[in-house]
């Protein structure tokens, strides 16, 4: 419907039936796009997924003029979200932003039925969508081109994230990943490829130790907790990343106990992980969520959703110099590193993005190493 009333406005100022500048078409067209945003149950000051969306969609949308508006479901289910989904379609909002894997189902239940909306899906695989569609009956289900979903490259902000903490002087390190997915196993295997890097070109890569384990779920309980103490105490792990859905929550639990060291995931988790202890987060490896919805939108409202639609894309450095336009980032106003500064960042961020540096996101092995690396039987 949306396309079809473009087509009769731009027809209209065509034969001079409406006089019409290239402003008012802009305008025209920033008036019909509105933004809608539904969480995945969470609220938007969840310091996550739910919060970074919310101010990246509102940012956006209030500086382009653009009518916005989230909905919270009313529940943790994929039927509240559909709810939600369906709400912000009736009430006329023509994108739906989704922020988290949760939403492959929904997307699935909800995206055919509505080819005139524009639905943006972040953090939301193949894999993801695939078993959903198998789930409900679709079996043979592509995704249709009023959708994109996002995924990233995980092992760059992994290896950032490896390559600062040695960097900045930790020698014992330890990752502790939520459950041996494909996302989880990148930003593992690229935290442990940049804790190597910057050990061999510090020349101390026989002083660096890295423990790697597998919690085999996404959340912390006394288990994970007790295993992590025996990491701190023990083993004197001095950090850990801690990088699947809730199980930071162990990782600080145990790091707090011997005032140990935080590096957090997905967004910026600093505010989150230091109210375990003062200092505690060193930095977080960082999916651009907030540069994949301004882009998105840009895209929208520009025209250029074909670039887009109908894509499951792993999205990851697009500048060597513009760190804030990158899919994947460390988050540089916040982390309390103090040998590793933002130019090295930068620099890192070039090499890596001119092809300088290699990254691998092979997921079946890690490349050479010459640091020691301990793995470990999933604790769960």
């Amino acid at each position: 419907m949306k396309k079809i009333v473009s087509m009769i406005l731009l027809a209209a100022c065509a034969f001079g039936f409406m006089s019409c500048s290239k402003k008012d078409a802009k305008d025209a067209e920033s008036a019909k796009m509105r933004v809608a945003m539904v969480t995945d149950y969470g609220d938007i000051t969840d310091q996550s997924f739910n919060q970074t969306t919310y101010a990246a969609c509102k940012e956006y949308s209030e500086a382009a003029g653009l009518d916005f508006k989230y909905y919270k479901p009313s529940g943790d289910s994929t039927e509240a979200r559909v709810s939600s989904i369906n709400a912000a379609i009736q009430d006329g909002y023509t994108v739906v932003v989704l922020p988290g894997y949760a939403f492959a189902e929904a997307l699935v239940k909800t995206v055919d039925d509505n080819d005139d909306i524009n639905f943006i899906a972040l953090d939301v695989s193949e894999f993801d969508l695939m078993s959903a569609a198998k789930a409900n009956g679709k079996q043979d289900w592509k995704l249709p081109n009023n959708a994109f979903c996002a995924v990233y490259s995980e092992e760059i902000p992994g290896f950032f994230a490896g390559y600062a903490a040695v960097k900045e002087g930790y020698k014992h390190l330890g990752f502790l990943g939520g459950m041996a997915v494909p996302a989880v196993i990148r930003y593992g295997y690229g935290f442990v490829q940049g804790c190597n890097k910057a050990a061999e070109e510090l020349g101390i890569a026989d002083k660096i130790e890295v423990e790697y384990i597998y919690g085999g779920q996404f959340y912390g309980d006394q288990t994970i907790t007790a295993s992590m103490d025996t990491w701190y105490q023990q083993r004197k792990v001095e950090v850990v990343f801690a990088c699947g859905g809730g199980i930071w929550t162990s990782a600080c639990e145990a790091a707090a106990k011997t005032k140990g060291k935080v590096i957090g995931v997905d967004v910026d988790q600093t505010a989150l992980i230091n109210k375990y202890g003062e200092g505690m987060c060193v930095t977080s490896a960082m999916k651009g969520l907030a540069a994949t919805v301004k882009t998105l939108l840009a895209s929208i409202q520009g025209g250029n959703w074909e670039t887009y639609g109908g894509k499951v894309s792993a999205l990851g450095l697009t500048s060597a110099t513009e760190l804030d336009k990158n899919f994947v980032q460390l988050p540089t106003e916040t982390w309390t590193m103090k040998n590793f500064s933002v130019e090295d960042y930068k620099a890192l961020v070039a090499d890596v993005f001119n092809g300088k540096i290699k990254v691998s996101a092979n997921t079946e092995k890690l490349p050479p190493l010459s640091i020691k690396l301990n793995t470990y039987d999933n604790i769960k």
